[in-house]
């Protein structure tokens, strides 16, 4: 039992390393975004293309997530 634990560790580790280079990513884009509304006339597609990147990391953040949570056995 000690050893399925001692081997989940580097996964978990790994997993927030990568959680934590996500969730920067996603305040950058959140920032970019606000740049860009406040200076009209912007660009529309790219506006529409941040968002669409700021989805998906969300999508990668929520998914890594569940994956540190254990599972319960009901």
């Amino acid at each position: 039992m000690n050893d399925l634990t001692s081997s989940d560790l580097p996964d978990a580790q790994t997993i927030k390393a990568k959680l934590e280079a996500l969730k920067s990513e996603h305040r950058d884009l959140d920032e970019v975004i606000d740049r860009l509304i406040e200076k009209p006339p912007f660009d529309q597609l790219q506006l529409q293309r941040l968002k669409k990147r700021k989805l998906g990391l969300k999508d990668q953040i929520l998914r890594l997530e569940s994956q540190l949570i254990p599972d319960i056995i009901a």
